[in-house]
Parts: structure tokens; sequence; C-alpha cells
């Protein structure tokens, strides 16, 4: 089994990645400054400095990590998966089942592997070997009082922390795919923050109010709009600059990244848990930083894969 080509190219290396990265964290930085300034006006300010201080933190950093040689984008990924699934856990309240728990961990290795060789079959057999590999603890421990429960849970966390998060590495495979990569995480916390910021300041219908009171129907749709326009104005970044690349792309972070971020607070809700372990880069827990896009990311690579083949 080879390596992918990429596997010496360094990002950093690229204009385009310079351009982009200094373009983006200059552009953070003159909006983290206004809302500095303004953040004590009224309510909506402060909520919109708790939106982006954290990216004065997580650009450069994402950045720094995403623009190193290979196979490091790949093992920092993984590292994020990890640490979300272990948020994941705890807030399900199994991580002291650590059978389940390392199983879980053991699967997302085997993923990274799969993802930095490009070997798609044994990636979409993951999913059943840890399944196969769950079913076998009750047997070995002989304890069997909610051991349907805990598997249940415990697949669900791979299939969404792991298997679909991941397909974040598997980007890296395609062309210029480091740039894909960074190009699908700034349109998805673009929205993100954007729907945060602006919700204060155009009231009406709550999307889910019983999941989120910030998210307003007008704040969301015109969150929804800025990402399209940003993926129009980043297309340089995607290796056709067509409109039905730059187009699909805007709504996948858009959409898919509402639905993630609603469907983790499904869970948060059910489990009567908000945060666990300490907070990461200004707001949120390591689940919350990536919650968005366990729906993007395998959204967008098959999209992207199906655009190709379209020609």
């Amino acid at each position: 089994m080879n390596r992918p080509i990429q596997s010496d190219f360094t990002a950093w290396q690229s204009p385009i990645y310079q351009q982009t990265a200094l373009i983006v964290i200059a552009v953070i930085f003159a909006g983290a400054l206004i809302n500095y300034l303004l953040r004590k006006k009224n309510q909506y300010s402060m909520v919109a400095w708790a939106s982006i201080k954290s990216w004065l933190i997580f650009a450069p950093i994402m950045f720094g990590v995403l623009g190193l040689p290979y196979p490091i984008p790949f093992v920092a990924l993984t590292i994020f998966a990890i640490f979300g699934a272990k948020a994941y856990f705890q807030i399900m309240g199994m991580f002291h089942k650590s059978a389940f728990v390392y199983i879980a961990y053991a699967g997302i290795l085997g993923l990274a592997a799969c993802s930095y060789y490009d070997n798609l079959v044994t990636y979409n057999s993951m999913p059943m070997i840890v399944l196969g590999a769950l079913c076998l603890v009750p047997l070995i421990k002989r304890e069997f009082k909610n051991m349907i429960q805990y598997i249940s849970l415990t697949i669900l966390g791979f299939i969404f922390l792991g298997w679909s998060f991941m397909h974040l590495a598997l980007l890296l495979n395609f062309e210029n795919g480091i740039y894909q990569l960074m190009y699908l995480v700034i349109l998805t916390e673009f929205c993100d923050n954007t729907n945060l910021a602006i919700s204060g300041y155009f009231r009406g219908d709550k999307i889910f109010a019983e999941l989120s009171q910030r998210r307003t129907l007008s704040s969301t749709a015109i969150s929804i709009v800025m990402t399209v326009l940003l993926a129009y104005g980043m297309r340089h970044l995607l290796p056709d600059r067509g409109e039905q690349y730059w187009l699909a792309s805007g709504l996948v972070a858009s959409f898919g990244g509402v639905v993630g971020d609603l469907v983790m607070a499904v869970f948060r809700k059910d489990a009567g848990v908000k945060i666990v372990g300490p907070f990461v880069l200004g707001r949120g827990d390591f689940l919350q930083r990536m919650d968005r896009l366990i729906f993007v990311a395998p959204i967008f690579y098959f999209v992207m894969l199906a655009l190709k083949a379209l020609g």
C-alpha cells in the first residue's frame, strides 16, 4: 500500500495558501477589533464578540497546522475527532465504560489510517468492524445489563464523530484537497458565527426554540446568503471555479452545518448536559467546535465526487 502522492506536499509552500490564510486572519482580527470596541453596547454586541473571539486563536492554529507537511494534517484531524468523541461519551454518561470508549478510539485511528492511504473499501467497512468489536464486549466481560444501550450509543457516536467527521481527512486526497478542506471549514464556521452574531438584530420565529433560543429564521436565511457569497468569493480554492462547485459548497456548508449543530443539541438536551470539560478557544467544548462538520464533511465529499463524475 503506497502513500498518496501529496505526502511530501506542504501547503505553506503555496502562495495561494499563504495569501488566503493572511487575508482570512486579517479580516477576523479586523472584525474582532470592531466587536471588542462595541462589546458592551448591548447584549447583541456581547454575543457577536463571544462568537468571533474564539477565531482569534483558532484561525491561526488551523492555518498553521494544515499548512504543515503530511501526515500532520491527518494527525491533527484524528486528534480532534478523538477529543470530540471523548466529549460525546462524557455527555452520554459513558466515559466510565472504558471498553466501549477505547474501541471507538481505535476505530477512529483506523479511519485515519484508511484516509491517509486513501483506502475507501476499508474506510467504509470500519463501522461494521467497530460494531462487531462492540458486540463482543458483553460476552467477554460477562455483563449484560444496559449493553444494548451502550453498544447503540457507541456506534452512533463513532458514525458521527468518526466515520462522518473523518471525511475531512479523505478530502486531503482530492486535487488541492488541503484548499478544499480549508474552504469548507471557513464556510461552515462563518455561517454559524454570522448567524449567532446577527440573530439578536433580526427578531422573529426561532428555527427550533426548544434547542436554540438565538437562531431565528431571518438570521439563518441571511447567514446562508452571506455564506454562499463567501463561497463565490473564495472559489479560487476549488479545483473548478464553475458555479455548480461554489454554489453547492456554500449550500452544503450552510444547511449541513445547521443540521449538525441541531442534531448535537438534541443529544445535549436529552442528556441534560450543555458543556463538558473546559471551554475551548473561547466558546464551547471540543464537540461544539466540530458538530457542524459531522454532516457537512460527508455531504461535501460525495457532492464533490458527483460533480467531478458529471464533468
